[in-house]
């Protein structure tokens, strides 16, 4: 039985609203609004039970007047039948912990329902209210009919106080996090320097490139240092690139050089966009900074960010990197290398052999399209469990790209390997050569090494071609 029907099969037996549903998530009056309306969560259970919430045993009490619990209530509100709805809402007065229901029937298919609902819900709404509900109405907002109510909560908290809004910028979800800061960004609710905070401090893209841009927007002489601080040292790649961005427009362009060398490819290009816009060209500071292999202060960035905006002949510096004592600088250079189309495979396979992960990855990818220039044999002894694991992966794309026998023969020695994704990968591959065939590859070799790979792969086994 699902969450939803078994919630609505413990409130018919009595149970209390709070002992049954989580009422803060949203998801689980979605999934009691579901489960109510089931088939089978009403019917008796071995015997044990019969149901007492029958429609016409409902409908009257509604009727009457009789006193409904908040459980019977909150079923009355979910039942199948249109009429047992529509005459719960007018019970939900002094309800709050109900409303999330009245807000689930604002999108009801009935038109009576319907109108009902978002009468009360109006009379009932304030900005606290509207606070909270504003997690399940983002979800509701996605259903047809289910604008009504987001209007309405936006309308309240346009006229609430900004405090209202706190709940919404820290929530968990992102969505209700998204719709607080674009509600206060709509009505001016914050001050540049808080919006460049939160756009530092949140994890969500969008929030992050809204409040950068709002603050952007509203950020005066004033307030400027802070703006800028707060964005020129956020963690998102988004918040800083607004930051140096809007380093020009705020008449401090030659601030921008610092981030020449950022780790992030965006930032890097939007600092370069600000000093050619004043006039200054970013290559001869990459080349300086470059010049110096040995040099234990040279960021990363650097060789990444000179292969970005230089030429071919500007290997030549990059080059003496691959020997650098910081491995990300290592990785940065390979990368650049590979940027700029010039690959030295004997180097860039003397880098396999590196105890960085990043930079046997970059070699890896460096080498891919060369991989048919590695022996087979060399990169097959590369795949021992011995070895870690960035090795034996990066062995294992280097082979999957030589096709024919060598994948074949890689592919089959790692059906069994402790490696979950190594696994499945060999697998795919077997699978591929038992149902298309080996290209350039026959004779009894082939013929063992597929007759071994569908003995290892048994049901998962592709059909015989």
């Amino acid at each position: 039985m699902r969450e939803g029907e078994a919630a609505a099969l413990r409130l018919a037996k009595g149970a209390e609203l709070r002992d049954v549903l989580d009422t803060g998530d949203p998801a689980a009056w979605l999934e009691l609004d579901e489960g109510a309306r089931a088939e089978d969560w009403g019917r008796p259970e071995a015997g044990t039970w019969e149901r007492t919430d029958d429609g016409r045993s409902l409908l009257a009490a509604l009727a009457v007047g009789d006193p409904l619990g908040d459980a019977r209530l909150a079923l009355a509100l979910c039942h199948r039948d249109g009429r047992i709805r529509h005459r719960a809402l007018d019970r939900i007065a002094g309800r709050p912990e109900l409303l999330p229901l009245v807000a689930v029937r604002c999108a009801d298919w009935a038109e009576p329902v319907r109108t009902r609902a978002r009468e009360r819900l109006a009379e009932a709404l304030d900005a606290e209210t509207a606070a909270r509900l504003v997690p399940l109405i983002r979800r509701l907002g996605d259903r047809h009919r289910g604008d009504f109510a987001l209007g309405l909560i936006q309308d309240v908290l346009r006229g609430a106080p900004r405090e209202r809004l706190a709940p919404l910028f820290a929530s968990g979800d992102r969505a209700v996090r998204r719709f607080g800061y674009r509600l206060a960004v709509e009505e001016g609710f914050l001050p540049a320097v808080e919006l460049a905070r939160a756009a530092a401090r949140d994890d969500d893209t969008v929030v992050q490139t809204l409040c950068a841009d709002a603050a952007l927007t509203a950020v005066t002489r004033e307030d400027a240092t802070e703006v800028l601080d707060a964005l020129l040292g956020a963690r998102s790649p988004q918040a800083r690139s607004a930051g140096v961005t809007a380093l020009r427009r705020l008449g401090r362009p030659e601030s921008a050089t610092a981030f020449l060398a950022d780790r992030s490819a965006l930032v890097r290009a939007c600092a370069r966009y600000v000093l050619r816009q004043h006039g200054t060209d970013p290559l001869p500071w990459y080349r300086t900074r470059c010049a110096d292999p040995a040099d234990p202060a040279l960021p990363p960035g650097a060789a990444i960010g000179l292969a970005e905006c230089g030429q071919r002949t500007d290997a030549a510096l990059l080059r003496p990197l691959l020997d650098h004592p910081a491995p990300g600088v290592r990785a940065r250079a390979v990368a650049a290398l590979r940027a700029l189309d010039v690959t030295d495979v004997p180097r860039m396979r003397r880098l396999l052999e590196d105890p960085a992960p990043g930079v046997v990855r970059e070699a890896t990818l460096a080498l891919l399209p060369s991989a048919r220039a590695l022996p087979a044999p060399w990169l097959l002894r590369r795949l021992e469990p011995a070895r870690p694991r960035w090795e034996r992966a990066s062995s294992w794309r280097l082979l999957n790209a030589h096709e024919g026998v060598a994948r074949l023969r890689a592919a089959v020695t790692l059906l069994g390997d402790a490696d979950e994704r190594l696994r499945g990968q060999a697998a795919a591959a077997v699978r591929g050569a038992l149902l298309w065939g080996v290209r350039d590859g026959s004779g009894p070799e082939v013929a063992g090494l597929l007759g071994r790979g569908r003995d290892l792969l048994g049901g998962r086994a592709a059909p015989r071609w």
